[in-house]
């Protein structure tokens, strides 16, 4: 298991099994829902090296892992097993969520919607592409290239209620399969054949048991099939507590197939569908009074919708208008919202002279290009304040410009740049298509104009020079345009953190400093402070100094691992330490006997404060000397 350790912490860090009522994940982030919030350690998980933010919203506990949360999810599951709820649901715990009608609504949908966006998204980015195709004359509708890609790039969306049948299923904690049949009845071809003859004049009402029945096209439909699971679902745990077990196999899920069955033709279809119709048509009017003003708006907050998960109340409402209308106004509004966010990631790229922040500003850049901006928000804007206000203006008027021409989309996709083939109609005019690159261009570009003239407030001078000399002043001395002398913990060899074989420090994902391999048994305080986190296990701590460098002392490369063996913690949370005083001892010779690399990261955690944190690149090094040098200007 790749990510044992993480996997282990994260299942602690949320009050552990017990305390997981049901979990799943999006693009970048896990979203557990607890039954007690109050059992689980945000603040721990936060200063996790693989974790890059943890958000409370919406009644879900969000953990931000990144583009392999995928990975961590399986391992996750696998290590909670099939009874991840049933210890815990016997406790009924939880009940304040429950009564916020707010947080339970954002919970169904992500927890319906999540496993099926990349699938989505996929679907759409290939209807896009076959688009672009028609419209510059590369197929035509009647190639059998185009028949068979098309086909399989709208059969999800064909065949919602089924897929939507299953994922219902199971979030209202019924049996998906009774669900996902329910919605496959809606699009089944007798019932489609029906609805069209019903279509054709003099055609004669289809009945049931006497009552008519309302025919609706139910493809690619959303709201009715969700209902009529959650009608289900509610009648299935009924049936269970009067059924005996001997026949409730079989029973159970034929009397819930009968009677929601014929219940969602005859009224949960009719009364969702008019609903839904009701919600396009609410959306539609609002968005025509003043479509200038909804680009704005939706461009300017959609990030910070994103940021506490209150995003995935207006999905429904998107794939509805897909459903009534053939197409959505809101999502191209969202395409400059993003893309500003990676405008001013670009910004920070070409004004900062700073290694790290510049590696970091790029990776992100890119990845918020294609979609994903927890790495631009969480590692370079939000830190950063004015510049994530400066990606949601350059949100705010891309969305302007696109909303002012009412550019509309015609398939489910994230925003991205992948989006654009999706803005072409069937008569294959391109023209809006150009209005979003524009407006797009424009979002990028305000946002890091913006952010290279009033982002940076200070001319931060290039580290790399900074640290192609040792730094080897006297003991005690220190530099006069350094904030912070941060001296070596250990005696031992100097290396630089890139050269740390753990990707999480040598990305210098976590802040700037250094490494050293100790000669010793001790760490030493590098500085004057306060001791503000010990680990369990022994194997690092954190300490605040007088002048507020956040310092983090690792003591080895997946030490983790030893659970506190050969180590011995000399300080507890809350002590006041002198630089040079005992913090750690180990057993130097045990942990290398074991297999562990001893190298020990030495990191400032809050970097970005700096204008720079610079040291020594090689050599030697005496515990009490300087190694690092944090500059403030």
């Amino acid at each position: 298991m790749a990510y044992e350790n993480l996997v282990a912490d994260l299942i602690q860090g949320v009050g552990g099994k017990k305390n997981i009522e049901s979990l799943v994940h999006c693009a970048t982030r896990l979203r557990f829902k607890l039954f007690s919030h109050a059992k689980a350690d945000a603040e721990k998980l936060k200063q996790h090296p693989d974790i890059i933010m943890v958000v409370e919203s919406g009644g879900q506990f969000q953990v931000v892992i990144g583009n392999h949360v995928g990975d961590v999810y399986k391992e996750v599951m696998q290590h909670l097993g099939d009874g991840i709820n049933r210890a815990a649901h016997s406790q009924g715990e939880n009940k304040q969520n429950r009564t916020n009608l707010f947080n339970l609504f954002i919970d169904v949908i992500s927890g319906i919607f999540t496993p099926l966006l990349g699938m989505m998204a996929a679907s759409g980015i290939l209807k896009g592409c076959l688009a672009l195709a028609i419209a510059f004359s590369w197929l035509t509708t009647k190639d059998g290239t185009y028949q068979i890609l098309f086909s399989i790039s709208d059969a999800l969306f064909y065949f919602f209620p089924v897929i939507l049948g299953y994922t219902a299923g199971k979030k209202f904690g019924g049996n998906p399969f009774i669900t996902m049949a329910i919605g496959g009845a809606l699009v089944h071809p007798t019932m489609m054949s029906a609805f069209q003859a019903s279509q054709q004049a003099g055609s004669e009402p289809l009945h049931f048991v006497g009552i008519p029945v309302t025919l609706i096209n139910y493809s690619s439909s959303v709201i009715p099939v969700i209902i009529a699971a959650w009608v289900s679902c509610r009648l299935e745990k009924i049936l269970n507590g009067w059924i005996h077990t001997s026949v409730r196999n079989f029973l159970t899920p034929l009397l819930c197939i009968v009677i929601v069955g014929s219940a969602t033709f005859l009224v949960i279809g009719p009364v969702a569908t008019t609903l839904s119709v009701a919600l396009a048509s609410v959306f539609e009017w609002i968005y025509q009074a003043n479509s200038l003003i909804a680009g704005l708006v939706m461009g300017a907050v959609w990030q910070v919708l994103v940021i506490f998960g209150l995003h995935w109340g207006f999905v429904p409402l998107i794939i509805n208008n897909f459903s009534v209308l053939g197409s959505d106004t809101m999502m191209p509004l969202l395409i400059p919202a993003v893309l500003g966010q990676a405008g001013a990631a670009l910004g920070v790229l070409l004004k900062t002279r700073d290694a790290r922040l510049k590696s970091l500003a790029g990776s992100a850049c890119v990845a918020g290009m294609f979609g994903i901006t927890e790495p631009a928000v969480y590692g370079v804007t939000l830190p950063r304040k004015r510049i994530f206000v400066f990606g949601c203006t350059g949100g705010a008027l891309g969305g302007a410009i696109i909303g002012y021409f009412h550019v509309r989309i015609f398939s489910f996709g994230l925003p991205s740049i992948l989006t654009y083939p999706q803005l072409i109609p069937e008569n294959g005019d391109i023209s809006t298509m150009w209005v979003a690159i524009i407006g797009s261009v424009v979002s990028v570009a305000l946002a890091a104009l913006l952010t290279i003239f009033f982002g940076l407030t200070e001319n931060e001078p290039d580290n790399t020079e900074a640290r192609s000399a040792p730094v080897k002043p006297e003991q005690g001395t220190t530099d006069m345009n350094a904030e912070e002398v941060i001296q070596s913990p250990a005696s031992g060899r100097l290396c630089k953190l890139s050269e740390v074989g753990d990707e999480t420090f040598a990305s210098e994902l976590m802040g700037s400093g250094m490494a050293v391999v100790p000669d010793s048994n001790q760490i030493l305080s590098p500085v004057d402070g306060v001791i503000e986190s010990v680990f369990k296990t022994n194997h690092a701590i954190g300490i605040k100094s007088i002048k507020g460098a956040e310092v983090l002392i690792h003591v080895g490369i997946d030490t983790v691992r030893l659970d506190g063996r050969f180590f011995d913690m000399k300080v507890n949370v809350g002590a006041t330490v002198l630089a040079g005083d005992l913090l750690i001892e180990f057993d130097r010779q045990g942990i290398l006997d074991a297999g562990y690399d001893l190298t020990t990261p030495v990191i400032v955690t809050n970097t970005e404060q700096y204008t720079s944190v610079a040291g020594a690149t090689s050599g030697m090094v005496t515990a009490g000397e300087p190694m690092i040098l944090a500059h403030a200007g």
